[in-house]
C-alpha cells in the first residue's frame, strides 16, 4: 500500500511536511509514505501549453499511488498559491485525470490557532471537483511551532490518535485494507 504524501509548502522548514512525517510514523507497517514528490518543480499552468515533464512526473505518481495525503498551510485564509496550481495541472485531462477516483485525505499545520482548517475545507472542494474521493475528515494542528516531538511525531497524544484514525479511513477508502 503506497501513499504519496503531498506538502502545499515549499519552505524547507515546513510543518506540514513534519506533519506528513508525523503521519508516516502512523501507518500500519503494510503502507508506505511516499514524500519523494515536491510542488515546487511545477511550472504555472497554462492549458494551450503540453503537459512539461514535471506535471507528467507528478500526474504518474499520482496514478501510481493507492492514496494521496495533502498536508496543508493555510496562507490569506486559503490554499497555497503553489499547491492550487499543482492540483490544476493534475486535474487534466478532465474527467480522466490522476486524481479522479484516487482515495485523498486532507491535514494541515499552522502557527496560528485553527491549524489551517479553512484551507483544509477550500482544498477539499476542489479535490472533490477534479472527482477524487475526498476523506471528510480533517486534522488541524495549531501552534505547529510546539506541535512535534523531537522525532517528528506529534507531541499530544490525541492529534496523533485523531493522525492514525483519518489514516485508517484513507486506506480503508482505497478498497484494499478491511477496518480493524
Amino acid at each position: 500500500m503506497r501513499v504519496l504524501g503531498v506538502s502545499g509548502s515549499i519552505r524547507r522548514g515546513s510543518f506540514n511536511r513534519r506533519l506528513l512525517m508525523a503521519a508516516a510514523a502512523e501507518l500500519p507497517g503494510a503502507a508506505t509514505l511516499d514524500l519523494s514528490f515536491r510542488i515546487d518543480r511545477i511550472p504555472p499552468y497554462d492549458e494551450d501549453a503540453p503537459a512539461p515533464e514535471p506535471v507528467r512526473a507528478m500526474r504518474a505518481a499520482i496514478a501510481a499511488a493507492d492514496a494521496v495525503l495533502i498536508a496543508t498551510p493555510e496562507y490569506n485564509s486559503s490554499v497555497p498559491g503553489q499547491l492550487k496550481n499543482a492540483l490544476d495541472w493534475a486535474s487534466r485531462p478532465f474527467p480522466a485525470n490522476a486524481l479522479r477516483h484516487k482515495p485523498v485525505a486532507v491535514v494541515g499545520a499552522s502557527t496560528g490557532m485553527f491549524g489551517a482548517i479553512w484551507a483544509q475545507a477550500e482544498l477539499r472542494k476542489v479535490l472533490r471537483t477534479t472527482g477524487a474521493e475526498v476523506i471528510d475528515d480533517e486534522l488541524a494542528v495549531g501552534w505547529a511551532h510546539d506541535a512535534f516531538a523531537p522525532d517528528n511525531t506529534l507531541a499530544d497524544p490525541q492529534q496523533r490518535a485523531a493522525l492514525a484514525a483519518l489514516l485508517e479511513r484513507l486506506l480503508v477508502a482505497t478498497g484494499a485494507v478491511c477496518r480493524a
